[in-house]
């Protein structure tokens, strides 16, 4: 080994100037070759920067469309809704309130169905925890205004829809402005209960139509998102308090939201941190704005604001025979109305043979009368009874009152004039809703 590293120490000795050379060559090399690289990398890093730090546009430059493409991305709808329904939704303008979970669902699904003009209304920006709900916000949408997420990402999706995006809060005093312009439909997906009774009692007051969303925090169940008036809403927290402040401003029908009748059983709000509680305002993103939040399953949401544009849109198309039915897993309330329905068989016809069951009781209540009387509308105290009573019960002979006009309505003479007594209008709509009736047992007679 001694001999090998002799020999190597004479070599080095022999060739000084040539090694020197060699590894003054090799060393340049080296140095130009990791020069350049650090320039490449350097070039790379500074066009990444900019690409990061340049803005991005409002809106995407949409590829022109003619009216022949536009058709065929929007021909699914157009052959559910029929030409002049979708002509009717297309050529609406709809203001969505509230840009999260609920109303950027909502409004996404809006614009999918075409309709021509879409004002979104939020104050708050996108943040990291709101991308677990959120309809089209990414990762490089964190920190900037929510509305002008929606509207990048919406151009690239319908860029023949105008999306009007307002970075504002609303209140009584930016009511005028952010409302205006004649909406056919107003979405209401505020989560602060104070700014959505003055949003609802603003459109009550003036009779614009508005759909209000309720509490999606705490609740999971997808089969308990239901559609209803805010007078019938029951096991939502978030429901229960707007019903009953809303009846103290004088509304206590006529809302529409969507809301889940799902109990929470074991979600809280999340708390503060224990040495930020003195300061919880400083947490909020507004004064009097929640600090602390139930938690959200991000799918939810989604569905509220999905069912949101799906009541719009067929409400903008004027969808024939469109009433949502309100569910309540009210099984001891079909078996007291039929026990009723029985003894008034029994006592008005000297009928002991009721062909309806408590089932076909619930669906009459709720399909067909959707659980109100078709004289005076919502009531506590409801009964079925025949409407023609010279004919036996049928589906298509059954109406719903309070018991106290099927009292009256059981006493008229056999052969009485309905149309007379009732009315037209009456008149028309019973007999519309049992040739409805009649047309869908014709079609799906089989399977009932």
């Amino acid at each position: 080994m001694s001999n090998f590293v002799d020999r190597i120490s004479n070599f080095l000795n022999t060739k000084e100037n040539a090694t020197k050379l060699t590894l003054t060559a090799v060393a340049a090399s080296t140095l130009t070759a990791a020069t350049l690289l650090s320039y490449q990398a350097t070039r790379r890093r500074m066009r990444l920067r900019a690409l990061r730090d340049s803005p991005l546009p409002a809106t995407v430059a949409p590829v022109p469309l003619n009216e022949s493409l536009i058709d065929e991305q929007l021909s699914q709808t157009i052959a559910f809704l029929g030409k002049e329904g979708a002509e009717k939704m297309r050529n609406s303008f709809v203001i969505v309130v509230g840009a999260g979970g609920v109303g950027s669902w909502a409004a996404l699904m809006l614009l999918r169905a075409g309709v021509k003009k879409i004002r979104i209304v939020d104050f708050d920006q996108v943040t990291l925890s709101s991308l677990n709900r959120h309809a089209v916000a990414t990762l490089d949408d964190v920190g900037t205004p929510k509305v002008k997420a929606i509207k990048k990402h919406f151009g690239r999706i319908a860029p023949f829809v105008e999306v009007d995006s307002r970075i504002d809060l609303f209140t009584k005093e930016t009511a005028d402005e952010l409302l205006s312009g004649s909406p056919d439909y107003i979405v209401d997906a505020i989560d602060n209960i104070d700014t959505k009774l003055d949003l609802i009692k603003y459109c009550y007051d003036r009779q614009l139509k508005v759909i209000s969303s309720m509490g999606a925090g705490a609740k999971a169940d997808p089969s308990r998102v239901q559609i209803a008036d805010i007078s019938e809403t029951l096991e939502d927290q978030l429901a229960r308090a707007v019903r009953r402040k809303l009846k103290k401003m004088g509304v206590e029908f006529g809302i529409p939201v969507v809301y889940s009748a799902e109990k929470p059983h074991h979600v809280k709000l999340l708390p503060l941190e224990e040495e930020r509680v003195q300061e919880a305002d400083d947490f909020a993103a507004l004064p009097d704005f929640r600090s602390r939040i139930l938690p959200v399953l991000g799918t939810i949401p989604s569905m509220f604001g999905m069912a949101i544009a799906s009541f719009v849109i067929l409400k903008l198309a004027e969808y024939p025979d469109f009433e949502p039915l309100v569910i309540k897993l009210r099984d001891g309330l079909y078996t007291r109305i039929h026990r009723d329905l029985l003894a008034r068989e029994a006592n008005q016809y000297n009928n002991k043979n009721c062909p309806l069951d408590p089932r076909d009781v619930g669906y009459i209540y709720e399909e067909m009368w959707q659980g109100k009387s078709v004289i005076s509308g919502p009531s506590e105290k409801v009964a079925l009874t025949r409407w023609v009573r010279s004919e036996p019960l049928s589906y298509w002979n059954t109406v719903c009152m309070t018991k106290q006009e099927a009292a009256a309505h059981d006493k008229l003479p056999a052969d009485v004039d309905l149309k007379a007594h009732y009315g037209d209008a009456m008149f028309d709509l019973v007999n519309s809703r049992f040739e409805r009736e009649k047309h869908i047992r014709s079609i799906w007679g089989d399977i009932f």
